[in-house]
């Protein structure tokens, strides 16, 4: 059973969201809250797999408390917004988010996403891919944020790894893409992520994409 708390100012989205999770028989909604405060609250209480985060709340937005949720270790964080700026993408992935969506997405795409996330696999909506892409692709926008030296630490097929990750592909995938077992290209990815410590693999493809790989 995967545990959700469900984070949303709006009392009536709130609502349509839980309604939703709850429509999934291996999906429990364990906690609500109205404000970034209060979902790191429910989350040190409750210990969820798996908070849905809302961007813009009161007290506290939720690229700082998806930050203080990952830096605890508490749970993953699945940023869910009608904001598709570049400012909350990369501040919600730096944060530590393991997934971004925007709020238009279909039901059966937010269970298939906090599934996803669930199992320790990020994933980022298609539109917000594109812009991601796009802005890494547009050439030196912005010095990179981290220094390749970080990458030392990593053996030669870790970085390809490393890089199939910074296109958003999945284990199995990368599986295909690199010739070798779906068991093996999962504990690559995890053996990379231990070494450049990221929670999950979307921190990993955002680093990948600032240097390059």
């Amino acid at each position: 059973m995967i545990r959700v708390v469900v984070a949303e100012d709006q009392s009536a989205v709130r609502a349509g969201l839980v309604l939703i999770l709850r429509s999934a028989p291996d999906i429990e909604v364990v906690g609500e809250a109205a404000d970034g405060e209060e979902a790191v609250r429910q989350a040190r209480l409750l210990r969820p797999d798996l908070v849905l985060m809302d961007v813009q709340m009161p007290r506290l937005d939720g690229v700082s408390a998806t930050r203080q949720v990952v830096a605890e270790r508490l749970a993953d964080v699945l940023v869910l917004t009608t904001f598709d700026l570049d400012a909350y993408v990369f501040g919600a992935l730096r944060a530590g988010a393991a997934g971004f969506l925007l709020k238009n997405t279909e039901a059966r795409d937010l269970l298939a996403a906090v599934r996803t996330v669930a199992r320790g696999e990020g994933i980022v909506a298609p539109a917000v891919t594109r812009r991601l892409i796009a802005e890494f692709a547009a050439g030196p926008v912005r010095e990179p944020s981290a220094d390749a030296a970080v990458l030392d630490v990593l053996t030669r097929r870790e970085r390809e790894v490393l890089s199939c990750l910074g296109e958003g592909l999945s284990n199995a995938e990368i599986a295909a893409r690199l010739d070798m077992a779906e068991a093996t290209a999962k504990t690559h990815v995890s053996r990379l992520l231990g070494k450049l410590e990221m929670r999950n693999r979307v921190q990993a493809a955002v680093l990948a994409q600032e240097l390059g790989v």
